[in-house]
């Protein structure tokens, strides 16, 4: 790039960053001030982002309502939601925003360069010049809103934000992570929730919300950045005559403030909500916290990840071990946040009760003055420093664009620092650097200055409070009740006028000139072609394998793929638990932290899973098959070790270390639980699939809501079960892990096949012998309609179904469907008129569907939603432009660009699945070529799909008591 041919600019800094193979510029806007970093190399996959530096000054959530409502219309954009706009008709890659504790980011991504240059344009306009202005109803619907349907009904609060934060506060671990933040920067903004706190969201007025735009929202306190391949001149020059030129720099007072260290750590204690069944033993979360110097210490910003990883996230690990051992929690876990100013290094105990604080604080103090004392274990050391080398030379960033995560990684500097913004993303100095200290005393030193002599820390506690929720909600409805009766008749009818007024803003269709505004691709710039399927059967020594030549930089994929058709239905659970446990026990020559270190040292890592690969040949019977899978990946030269290491843990795990064992239940079952808080909406959509489909069912034995009934209950009965189970476990091992019930796939270049055979023959000779099972496993599905009731104050609502079984069949334009319910018919009743945090759907080849709330504050309503389906699709009508947009978001789902090893495994899943080229091609023959009649017709799908009746909720206990008569069972985890 010419930089003297952008004149609006000044170049303060050029770099050639070798560790990402590109070429990086620090720029200024010479008018706006705006800063601007360009990243140029040949990475097809562009990114454009706009960050502001927003400092939040209270906990009423104003970063994060701003960060919504922005997305809803612009001076050039007027529609009232370009955001679905743009995700229902570009082939983006990325599209989205996001709030941080201080810093609000708006990224986008895309390969096809016009679409990239419509996001581009899209997004500036909306930051700079949102519709908020003109709009009340924008922070109505998006922040808060007074709720009240009539006269006599109750009054309430409603709003995206606010629904999407009563469900993250209701999370323990949400309200430990801000709890800590909090305490640990009481003068700064750090103090402050930028995502908003539900008690406080409703301060909030509307001219405050504006004063925050106008003060942050300014090319003066902006930060631009360009990535990949493209005209990086005609992109800056673009940005000046379109948008920065149009202002003067101002005097932003955005910086984030260093917090004074404390003279002595601190205590705090809060609640946090369980329900009412729910017991307070063994519920508290007890954290250690401390500050780690700044995130401008670039060798101090890896050495702690380091250290993360030796002292604490790896099994074995001595301070988890030690907590563990000492009967401090059920789940040992820990963190090092350095994405904000002062990065925080935290040890967590999970499930444990409050009066183990000082038995806790002293564990961990004394397993560091021991460390320091007698030295750090230099293997784990090296595979820290091994394990995050690699992942910095892999970039796999699995579906996120690598150039969207280096933009963010950057910016752990350059917010800070204005002149810094490539300190972290350049690290393979850093990376030697470390090497080198590992022989010395470096690594001690740093635990002996930031852990053990720091006095800036906190010890947070948060205990569990039966009834909290319950109680908040009462409170709640008293003090809006008392608000209510304050008024007058006249006052509330304006209250209900403005209820109504929101709802007819919100149902009032877009004029179709605000629509043709937004800039949208033709269908006949999309290709026909479909991403090759690379799969060649071959044998390695005697074992059938599929190779899937693909350039992966040296980097081997192996998995190692084991059926498991003959183990009966009630031993899944059981293969559930092996699964869990294989890599993180002790093998005959390897204690597991060992294990772990060695695995580390010389590959990427190894890892295990249960998956399910459904025939799509044989829909009707409803066949499939289950592998237990063992995969690895390293450099060609070290497969070798990953095979040795895979054959430890097939041949030589000790399945019968019953302490071990009880261990990885407790981990497990936290784990569970936090998936369930955390992601309720796929499990709940799981187990209503598990009603009627045997694959789900299986599914939700071995990793969902029923694996985690069968493992708490082993767990609560551990001494009277543990010998069985150790036996349970050792016989599936050997029913299982047989070269007679293996194949390999392998997803490397040709040249990573050398030696692979004879690698692959010596792991067979180390298995045992044993009879291939004949009889399948079947499995026996049972319809529940259960609602599980938590301590939430929100619900995922899942109703589904296998539209097949009820009469109707697979097409291509299911996934068209999905557009248009998840970013339309649903988005439109679900979350902006019903006030969710999200909605999703799902159709797939092998008929099941499904349709499922996030963090919604309704049930019924949201039931009586789905229903109205059916006659949406009926009356489908749409202008051939909005038609031609949902294809073509439809093919941007399907064609987002992949890594190698994502490729190698789409390619051994459509084997599997037994998926043709030919299939591929009809499907999306059928995206492309679908027009409105194709729509029409899905009502029958839907309609069969919904014919099944299954629903299941996970949510709060007082909605779901509420409308327990649609239930066939109502429970608790």
């Amino acid at each position: 790039m010419k930089t003297e041919n952008c004149k609006a600019y000044e170049l303060l800094r050029k770099e050639e960053l070798k560790g990402i193979k590109s070429t990086g510029y620090l720029l200024k806007h010479k008018k706006s001030g705006a800063r601007v970093l360009l990243v140029e190399n040949d990475d097809n996959n562009k990114v454009f982002s706009i960050g502001f530096r927003t400092p939040p000054s209270d906990s009423t959530g104003v970063p994060h309502i701003m960060e919504h409502s922005v997305l809803c219309g612009s001076r050039n954009f007027p529609a009232k939601d370009p955001f679905v706009e743009l995700v229902k008709g570009s082939l983006n890659t990325f599209l989205n925003a996001m709030t941080y504790p201080d810093k609000t980011v708006y990224p986008v991504a895309s390969c096809n360069e016009k679409d990239f240059q419509n996001l581009m344009h899209v997004y500036m306009d909306a930051v700079l010049y949102p519709n908020i202005y003109q709009h009340e109803e924008i922070f109505r619907q998006e922040g808060w809103s007074y709720k009240l349907d009539s006269k006599e009904d109750k009054l309430s609060y409603n709003g995206v934000v606010y629904n999407e934060m009563k469900g993250a506060f209701s999370s323990p671990e949400g309200v430990l992570d801000r709890v800590v933040l909090n305490t640990l920067f009481p003068d700064t903004s750090y103090a402050n929730e930028s995502g908003g706190d539900p008690e406080f969201i409703p301060d909030l007025t509307y001219e405050q919300f504006l004063d925050f735009h106008r003060t942050y929202y300014h090319p003066s306190n902006s930060y631009i950045y360009l990535y990949g391949d493209m005209d990086m001149e005609e992109k800056l020059n673009w940005l000046d005559q379109e948008y920065l030129s149009r202002y003067d720099a101002a005097d932003v007072d955005s910086e984030i403030r260093l917090q004074k260290p404390f003279e002595e750590m601190v205590e705090k204690e809060i609640p946090y909500s369980i329900a009412s069944e729910e017991p307070e033993e063994e519920n508290t979360y007890l954290s250690y916290n401390k500050v780690i110097g700044t995130s401008l210490d670039k060798e101090l910003y890896l050495a702690f990840q380091i250290l993360d990883y030796a002292l604490l996230s790896a099994p074995g690990a001595p301070l988890k071990k030690a907590l563990t051992d000492a009967g401090i929690g059920k789940d040992i876990i820990g963190s090092y946040d350095n994405g904000i100013y002062q990065p925080v290094f935290s040890v967590i105990a999970k499930n444990a009760d409050p009066e183990q604080k000082t038995a806790f604080v002293d564990t961990i103090e004394t397993v560091l003055k021991n460390i320091v004392k007698n030295g750090m274990d230099k293997k784990a050391l090296e595979a820290g420093i091994n394990y995050h080398e690699f992942r910095y030379r892999e970039a796999d960033f699995g579906g996120y664009p690598k150039g969207l995560m280096y933009g963010l990684q950057m910016m752990d500097s350059w917010l800070y620092d204005g002149n810094e913004p490539f300190m972290h993303i350049e690290a393979l100095d850093t990376f030697e650097f470390l090497k080198n200290q590992v022989g010395g005393r470096y690594f001690e030193e740093l635990i002996q200055t930031y852990l053990l002599n720091n006095t800036h820390g906190a010890v947070v506690v948060v205990k569990p409070e039966k009834g909290r929720t319950a109680r908040m909600d009462r409170e709640l409805d008293q003090k809006l009740q008392a608000y209510k009766d304050s008024l007058s008749e006249e006052e509330k009818e304006a209250l209900v006028k403005r209820t109504k007024d929101l709802e007819e803003y919100q149902s009032a269709p877009d004029k179709e000139e605000d629509i043709q505004k937004i800039p949208v691709l033709k269908v006949s710039d999309i290709s026909r072609e479909i991403e090759p399927i690379r799969n060649e059967e071959m044998k390695l020594g005697n074992i059938p394998a599929v190779f899937h030549d693909i350039d992966t930089n040296g980097i081997g994929y192996v998995e190692v793929m084991f059926d498991l058709s003959g183990i009966p239905e009630e031993k899944l659970p059981y293969v559930g638990i092996l699964q869990s446990v294989l890599g993180i026990i002790d093998t005959e020559n390897y204690e597991y932290g060992e294990l772990f270190n060695e695995i580390n040292m010389h590959t990427g890592g190894i890892g295990t899973s249960l998956e399910l690969y459904n025939d799509v040949t044989h829909i009707r019977e409803k066949e499939f098959k289950a592998t237990f899978e063992i995969k690895a990946k390293a450099l060609y030269s070290q497969m070798p070790v990953a095979f040795s290491m895979m054959g430890e843990i097939l041949t030589a795990s000790k399945l019968n270390d019953t302490a071990r064992i009880r261990e990885i239940l407790a981990m497990l079952k936290s784990r569970l639980m936090m998936k369930f808080q955390s992601s309720g909406h796929t499990t709940a959509a799981l187990r209503a699939l598990s009603y009627a489909s045997p694959s789900a069912k299986l599914k939700d034995m071995t990793n969902g809501i029923e694996f985690y009934q069968t493992v708490a209950e082993i767990e609560e009965h551990f001494e009277e079960k543990k010998e069985a189970l150790s036996q349970e476990l050792q016989n599936l091992a050997g029913q299982i892990f047989r070269a007679d019930n293996m194949m390999i796939s392998y997803t490397a270049e040709r040249e990573g096949l050398e030696g692979l055979a004879k690698l692959t023959e010596e792991l067979a000779a180390k298995l045992p012998e044993g009879e291939k099972e004949e009889t399948a496993c079947v499995i026996h599905c049972q319809k529940r309609n259960e609602g599980f009731k938590t301590a939430s104050k929100v619900q995922y609502v899942a109703r589904t179904g296998n539209f097949i079984d009820h009469g109707a069949s697979y097409t291509g334009a299911l996934q068209i469907l999905k557009v248009i319910l998840s970013y339309d018919y649903l988005w439109q009743n679900i979350r902006v008129k019903g006030g969710a945090y999200g909605c999703m759907s799902n159709f797939n080849r092998i008929g099941e569907g499904y349709m499922v709330s996030y963090r919604d504050p309704n049930l019924r309503r949201t039931m009586d939603v789905y229903e109205g389906v059916v006659e949406y699709l009926e009356n489908f009508t749409v202008s051939d432009r909005d038609m031609n947009k949902y294809i073509i978001g439809t093919i941007s789902n399907l064609d987002q660009p992949m890594t190698p090893a994502a490729k190698g495994d789409r390619s051994m899943n459509l084997y599997m699945n037994h998926v043709s080229e030919e299939m591929i091609r009809k499907e999306r023959a059928e995206v492309l070529d679908a027009k409105q009649e194709d729509i029409r017709a899905l009502a029958a799908v839907v309609k069969a799909m919904l014919s099944a009746e299954q629903i299941c909720v996970i949510g709060g206990e007082d909605k779901i008591e509420e409308n327990k008569e649609m239930f066939d069972c109502v429970t608790r985890f």
